[in-house]
């Protein structure tokens, strides 16, 4: 499940085909916002700390503060307010949040006082939540590689699935086209584009669909708050023709869902009839795809 923007209530969806589905683990692969778990209201059994990338610290004791670390570094990372020592009255230092872990200063560091050590950028978790195994991922405040953090929580997902016997993995991917949404799809099996009737929201479908295609992963269409601009529902029906998607299904808009998210509940638990049952349609028509196609 992915969006080209934010917004368009891919979450939301992908919390009821958690509710609906049979058999499946639960990926939250919005790992720079993710909001499943007020949901679903996990109990977290496993984490793990997630490591991106490396992170340079000066050890003062060796820093002899001739400032080449400083000269070198493109991210404007190191200054000079660490503590003293025999040689100084200051040393350098690597702002943590500033250092993009290229390793440049450990390289011409000429007292090897720079030590470059894995980081923790985040966790991973493992949870039992009211309907079934999720797997989630918290990324830490103003840390990168957000798609390696993807790519871990897709991987916990299926050696969870394949060692517990469970068929299916629904994943809510990031919005937008980038590493982390690339890292959502890789090896899926089916994509659902989510998407509303606004000017930005269909430039961004076509963009994400563009992605999709590269990969050459069948997609699929679904027009959330369809009934808030009927004739751009309709021209995103024929850019999905047109790009060689099919239409999955629309769902009106609707204030039950937020009702629904006030009380921490799928919509589809929440109600029975109109914008619930679309929901449920919806998911019939893509279990019914990937019956046809063998994938299910």
């Amino acid at each position: 499940m992915i969006s080209g923007k934010g917004g368009t209530g891919k979450t939301s969806i992908t919390a009821s085909f958690a509710m609906l589905a049979r058999d499946a683990v639960v990926a939250d692969c919005d790992v720079d916002a993710p909001d499943l778990h007020l949901i679903l209201e996990p109990e977290i059994i496993r984490r793990e700390d997630f490591s991106g990338g490396k992170l340079a610290r000066i050890d003062a004791d060796r820093c002899l503060a001739c400032g080449t670390c400083s000269r070198v570094c493109r991210s404007y990372a190191i200054t000079r307010d660490g503590p003293g020592n025999e040689h100084t009255k200051s040393t350098f230092r690597v702002d943590p949040i500033a250092c993009e872990g290229c390793g440049v200063c450990t390289w011409f560091c000429p007292e090897n006082a720079i030590d470059f050590s894995p980081a923790v950028n985040g966790e991973v978790f493992i949870s039992r939540s009211r309907r079934g195994p999720l797997v989630h991922a918290k990324l830490g405040i103003g840390q990168g590689n957000s798609g390696k953090l993807v790519s871990a929580v897709r991987q916990a997902a299926r050696h969870y699935a394949e060692r517990h016997g469970f068929k299916r993995i629904i994943t809510d991917g990031s919005p937008g086209i980038g590493c982390p949404v690339i890292a959502s799809i890789t090896g899926a099996n089916a994509v659902l584009i989510v998407t509303e009737p606004t000017m930005t929201a269909i430039h961004d479908m076509e963009r994400v669909a563009g992605l999709v295609a590269r990969f050459r992963i069948p997609a699929m269409i679904c027009i959330n708050k369809w009934d808030l601009n009927v004739a751009l529902s309709e021209r995103i029906e024929d850019n999905a023709r047109r790009l060689g998607m099919s239409l999955a299904g629309k769902v009106e808009y609707d204030d039950v869902i937020t009702d629904a998210q006030i009380a921490c509940k799928a919509v589809v638990e929440f109600k029975e009839n109109g914008c619930a049952a679309q929901v449920r349609s919806l998911w019939h028509t893509l279990e019914n795809s990937l019956l046809g196609n063998g994938q299910a």
